[in-house]
C-alpha cells in the first residue's frame, strides 16, 4: 500500500510521460470529497516471454493518497489497479482493523460502478468501521450483453480476488441492481462451498432424550451451511431484479402486455442485447438444456445455485410497484400475478415514504399446488421459477414512487444510479442499510 501524507494539493514530481489513471478522494465531514490524484509510477515487469508490461510493483495493490493524516471519522474510497473499487472508513486502515464484512455491489445492464457510487457512500456514512464496500468492475456497458453466465463467472473470479487480498475478512453479503440481481445469483452458485462438520455426535448419542434430539438437529443444520468464496454468507439483496425473466405476463412493461409485443421482443431480443437477452426471456438452450433461469432455480452437480441462496441469513427483494418500465413487479418481487398487494394495502411511512409494503415471507411448501393459472409454456417455465426460488424465505419490500416528479425513472431511482436525477431513492438506500444485518 503506497500513502502520502501532508501533500500539498498540486504536486509536480517531474515525471512526464507517466499516466495518472488512478484517483482517491477523502470524505471528510458531512459528503464533503476532497480529490487528489496518484500517480502510476510506471513500474515495468518482465513477463514470461521477455515483453516488458506497465502494472506496477505489485498487480493487486490498491493505491491511497491522503491530503492529510486520516482522522477518525474521515473515509477513504479507493480505486483498484485490478479494477472494482472498495471503501473502508480511514480509522480502520491501521494494521489488523480492516472491518470484517465485505460487501460487493453489482450493477445492471449497460451500467458500471458509478451506479453504486451513492448507495456506497451511504454504507461508509451509516456503517463506519462496520464493512468494507467493494464496487464490482467486471461486467460493465456492452460487457453485460455476454450473458448472465458469462458474467457471473467473471463476478465470481472478481470475488475471489478481493477476498484473496483480504485475509482478514470473515462475511460476505451482495447487494445488486436489475440484471447484476441475476449474476449474482450465478456468481454464488460458483462461489458456494460447502462446510461439512465431521461430528460423529451429531447423529449419534441417546436418542431417548428428546433434548439430545433437538439439539442434533440444530447441530445438523449448522453442519449443512455453506460458505461463499470461503466467508460466512449473511445479506443477499436485490433491487428490481427480473428474477423470473423478462418474458410475458407484463413482465417488461413498456410493452404494455400486448401478447404480439411481447412476442415479438422473445424473437429479437438477441439483436439488441446478446446472450442476455436470451436468458432474459428464456429462449436459450444451449447444448439442449432448459433456460438458464429455469436452471438456476435448482442446484446442478457442479453449481449450487439454491444451496447458495440458502446459505445467506436473510435474502431481500426490493420491487417497484410502479412505473418501472423495465422490470415488472411480479418478477422483481417474486411472485405470481394474483399475490401482489393490492393498491389498498400500500401504506405510505413517514420515515420511507417510498416503502409502501414490507412483506416478511415463510418457505413454499412445494407439495401445495399453487391456485394461479397454469395454461401456456411462459407460465409454467414462471411457475417453476418462483416454486424454486421460495424453496427459501425471502423477504420483499415494495418501493412506489407514485407522487414523485422521478417515477418515470424508477427503475434508476430505486438505487439513486445518479443523485441528480434520482435523489428520490434515498430513503431506499437507507431502508436497505438501516436494516443490514452485519
Amino acid at each position: 500500500m503506497i500513502a502520502a501524507n501532508s501533500l500539498p494539493g498540486t504536486v509536480n514530481c517531474g515525471a512526464t510521460g507517466i499516466p495518472s489513471k488512478f484517483q482517491c478522494r477523502v470524505l471528510v465531514g458531512s459528503g464533503i470529497f476532497a480529490e487528489m490524484s496518484c500517480m502510476n509510477l510506471g513500474f515495468h515487469s518482465k513477463t514470461t516471454h521477455g515483453e516488458t508490461s506497465k502494472v506496477g510493483l505489485v498487480q493487486s495493490m490498491k493505491i491511497i493518497c491522503f491530503k492529510e493524516r486520516p482522522r477518525k471519522g474521515q473515509k477513504v474510497e479507493v480505486e483498484s489497479v485490478r479494477g472494482g473499487e472498495e471503501i473502508w472508513d480511514a480509522a480502520s486502515a491501521e494494521p489488523k482493523l480492516f472491518p470484517e464484512h465485505l460487501v460487493i455491489m453489482v450493477n445492471g445492464i449497460i451500467g458500471s460502478a458509478e451506479d453504486w457510487r451513492y448507495g456506497a457512500e451511504q454504507f461508509m456514512k451509516r456503517l463506519p468501521d462496520k464493512v468494507i464496500v467493494h464496487r464490482s468492475e467486471c461486467n460493465y456497458s456492452r460487457l453485460t450483453f455476454d450473458g448472465v453466465d458469462l458474467m457471473g463467472e467473471r463476478l465470481a473470479d472478481e470475488v475471489r480476488s478481493v477476498v484473496r487480498r483480504r485475509p482478514g475478512l470473515r462475511k460476505i453479503s451482495f447487494v445488486a441492481h436489475s440484471l447484476g440481481g441475476l449474476v449474482a445469483r450465478y456468481a454464488i452458485g460458483r462461489l458456494y462451498e460447502p462446510v461439512a462438520e465431521r461430528d460423529s455426535s451429531v447423529l449419534t448419542g441417546n436418542g431417548s432424550s428428546e433434548e439430545h434430539s433437538s439439539y442434533s438437529v440444530q447441530r445438523l443444520e449448522q453442519s449443512l451451511e455453506g460458505r461463499i468464496a470461503g466467508l460466512e454468507p449473511v445479506n443477499f439483496i436485490t433491487c428490481a431484479t427480473p428474477h423470473l425473466g423478462s418474458r410475458g405476463h407484463k413482465q417488461l412493461p413498456f410493452l404494455c402486455g400486448l401478447p404480439f409485443l411481447e412476442k415479438r421482443a422473445s424473437q429479437t431480443a438477441h439483436w439488441i442485447v446478446g446472450r442476455t437477452g436470451k436468458h432474459l426471456f428464456l429462449t436459450d438452450n444451449d447444448d439442449g438444456m432448459p433456460p438458464l433461469l429455469l436452471q438456476m432455480v435448482n442446484d446442478r452437480p457442479d453449481l449450487k445455485f439454491m444451496s447458495a441462496l440458502r446459505s445467506f441469513k436473510r435474502r431481500v427483494a426490493y420491487a417497484n410497484a410502479n412505473y418501472d418500465h423495465m422490470v415488472g413487479w411480479g418478477t422483481s418481487s417474486i411472485r405470481r400475478q394474483h399475490e401482489l398487494p393490492k393498491s389498498n394495502v400500500l401504506v405510505k411511512r413517514e420515515k420511507y415514504p417510498h416503502i409502501v409494503y414490507i412483506e416478511r415471507d415463510a418457505t413454499t411448501d412445494l407439495n401445495k399446488r399453487s391456485s394461479s393459472r397454469v395454461g401456456d409454456e411462459t407460465v409454467d417455465m414462471e411457475e417453476e421459477m418462483i416454486r424454486g426460488l421460495t424453496q427459501v424465505a425471502w423477504e420483499r419490500v415494495d418501493v412506489s414512487f407514485q407522487k414523485s416528479k422521478q417515477r418515470y425513472i424508477a427503475h434508476s431511482t430505486i438505487q439513486v444510479k445518479s443523485y441528480w436525477l434520482n435523489s428520490d431513492g434515498a430513503d431506499v438506500v437507507f431502508h436497505l442499510i438501516d436494516n443490514f444485518l452485519l
